[in-house]
């Protein structure tokens, strides 16, 4: 099973598809948006996500308790949604330049649409693929609206029970569309890794026959990298350029080093995966040629006996395995041997 995005093809029998997902934390400036761009190409994700609302598209500009973060919330705490989705969102006048910028970088560029006219801009630009975000899982409309593009889907899944899971994959694959990832996710930010739950990973494989990777908001680089363990195709990750810069994620965000780090190392878990099977590896030819056997390890003469002093298990290998010294112990050689000489059945 493969989804292509772009240039890249995802599944199993590929490296990690790596997505950066720029979110507020260009801390409201094109340029550092920009920046953000250049330093995720040149940390060698293949992959640049943006968010596309406004505050009018995603909420209303209502001060109501149903309408705040909660006030224990480590990073948002008391903040009403409305001004929250202001100072996160992408201006949609920024999302042309932006594109610009990861085409020439090198990078597939896409983004998470919260409403049919976010949809309508991304079309414009020529989106390679729609990411469904956490709280837009129940959002059925939304989801076929992306569905009917043809566009591959990456669908999160935090907050998520399996049937409304399986209802969006429904959704989406009802609508003629079987380009489907399915991303593992806890919607907390940041993330306790404890709640990861990465063992759910084939859980889900199983349960929507899709494709899983994992959106992951812990500190770090630990969970995503023991995602690929279990399946996971796909890493998305929050960028900033700094976290001591402050902005809506950059708790939970990584610099442009750790991000080339995880880019390094989840290709290297990927490839550590190997096969289901036991035994001697190819790199290890060598090895095996100088791991132990019994070995002649002083010149003797045809009618010495075998002895503790004149035979014993050293490297390399060529003579009788080490178990069998206990038989030849006592025997007589039956030729002159050099010391060096690998011991054979044919000398005692």
């Amino acid at each position: 099973m493969t989804v292509r995005i772009g240039k890249h093809d995802i599944g199993p029998g590929h490296r990690p598809f790596v997505i950066a997902e720029m979110s507020g934390n260009h801390n409201g400036s094109l340029d550092r948006a920009l920046a953000i761009v250049d330093a995720v190409a040149e940390a060698g994700a293949q992959a640049l996500k943006l968010q596309t609302y406004t505050a009018d598209t995603i909420t209303v500009d209502v001060d109501a308790p149903a309408f705040r973060v909660s006030e224990g919330h480590e990073l948002w705490g008391g903040e009403t949604l409305y001004s929250l989705y202001q100072r996160a969102h992408t201006p949609w006048e920024w999302h042309g330049p932006l594109f610009e910028r990861a085409a020439e970088r090198g990078l597939t560029v896409f983004s998470s649409p919260f409403d049919p006219t976010a949809v309508e801009l991304l079309e414009s630009l020529d989106a390679p693929a729609y990411k469904i975000a956490s709280s837009e899982l129940v959002d059925l409309p939304l989801i076929e609206l992306c569905a009917r593009t043809g566009k591959p889907l990456i669908i999160s899944t935090g907050m998520g029970s399996l049937a409304e899971i399986a209802a969006a994959v429904d959704t989406a694959r009802a609508a003629g569309n079987d380009k489907i990832v399915v991303l593992g996710c806890t919607a907390s930010y940041p993330a306790d890794p404890a709640e990861s739950n990465l063992r759910g990973l084939p859980v889900l494989a199983a349960a929507t026959e899709a494709l899983v990777g994992l959106s992951d908001h812990t500190p770090g680089i630990g969970a995503p990298l023991a995602a690929v363990a279990l399946g996971a195709c796909v890493i998305e990750k929050h960028v900033t350029l700094s976290r001591s810069d402050g902005g809506v994620d950059s708790a939970f965000s990584l610099e442009p080093a750790e991000l080339a780090a995880l880019v390094v190392e989840s290709e290297r878990a990927w490839s550590a995966l190997g096969e289901a099977r036991v035994g001697p590896k190819p790199g290890e030819r060598e090895g095996l040629r100088l791991r132990r056997s019994l070995y002649v390890v002083e010149d003797v003469r045809a009618g010495d006996v075998v002895t503790r002093d004149n035979v014993r298990s050293i490297r390399p290998a060529g003579g009788l395995p080490p178990a069998a010294i206990d038989a030849v112990l006592g025997r007589v050689f039956r030729a002159d041997a050099a010391k060096g000489t690998p011991l054979g059945w044919d000398l005692v």
